[in-house]
């Protein structure tokens, strides 16, 4: 999957810096993200890298308390990457309480590497978290992206907001977290995304004309009322099913990294 996404050299430095970062922390998983995850990336896009992390036993034990998250942005052999993590026990309440980034992280299939017992184990407690919260993450992420869509009209950004919006459609009315625009389009039936996304391989700053701006405003609205649509529908429960599963499988890890 990340091999269809990634050129040779892009996914050279990706691997080069998972390598580099594994030997300093250990990854639960390491996602690809951004524009190449959701299959609309320009030839200047940059490769985001998004990561859960355990941190060891001992430290968290200890007076000193660790620092949830790591992020740093560098170049390497002239790729531009963004990296991530965020440590496990973090990760695990952001999934409780619908956090769209941490939902993707551990339930996409674009992964560079994971240790995949424990990748494994969260995925299958995927019934046990998988809430309506996930429409406040969303919707209120689609929100603050049109608002930027407004300031600076941009392909890219009219397209992050059809992306937020139709995951969150998506996982509200199907219970599946699918990060793919051109695969959320196809099944939404949402006419006119392949040709924004022809128009954003020529740069990450592809303006978006009026005509167009005007052309997608009540389709972006539509989107809007459906995601809300889909919350009063959904088949995922109002909160998670079993908030304890994840708690018992934090401390298993944690006492098996002892």
């Amino acid at each position: 999957m990340v091999t269809e996404r990634l050129g040779g050299t892009a996914l050279a430095a990706a691997l080069r810096l998972v390598a580099r970062e594994s030997a300093l922390r250990r990854h639960v998983v390491v996602y690809l993200s951004g524009s190449h995850a959701y299959g609309f990336p320009s030839p200047d896009s940059d490769v985001d890298l998004k990561a859960v992390h355990l941190t060891d036993t001992r430290t968290v034990l200890g007076l000193a308390a660790p620092a949830p998250a790591v992020d740093r942005m560098e170049w390497l052999d002239g790729v531009e990457l963004d990296y991530t993590s965020n440590e496990l026990g973090q990760v695990l309440g952001g999934l409780l309480r619908g956090n769209g980034n941490y939902l993707e992280r551990v339930l996409c299939p674009t992964v560079i590497a994971a240790d995949e017992p424990v990748l494994a184990r969260i995925r299958d407690l995927a019934p046990a978290f998988l809430s309506q919260r996930a429409h406040g993450h969303y919707r209120g992420f689609a929100k603050q992206q049109r608002a930027d869509l407004e300031r600076k009209p941009t392909v890219k950004r009219l397209l992050y907001v059809l992306r937020t919006l139709a995951t969150g459609i998506w996982l509200l009315e199907r219970g599946e977290v699918v990060a793919d625009l051109p695969q959320l389009a196809d099944g939404l039936g949402l006419d006119g995304v392949d040709a924004l996304i022809a128009r954003k391989r020529s740069g990450e700053l592809a303006e978006l004309d009026r005509a167009s701006i005007e052309a997608w405003a009540a389709r972006v609205d539509g989107l809007f009322a459906r995601i809300d649509a889909a919350r009063t529908e959904s088949p995922l429960p109002a909160d998670p099913a079993e908030p304890g599963a994840l708690d018992a499988l934090l401390v298993d890890v944690r006492l098996a990294a002892l």
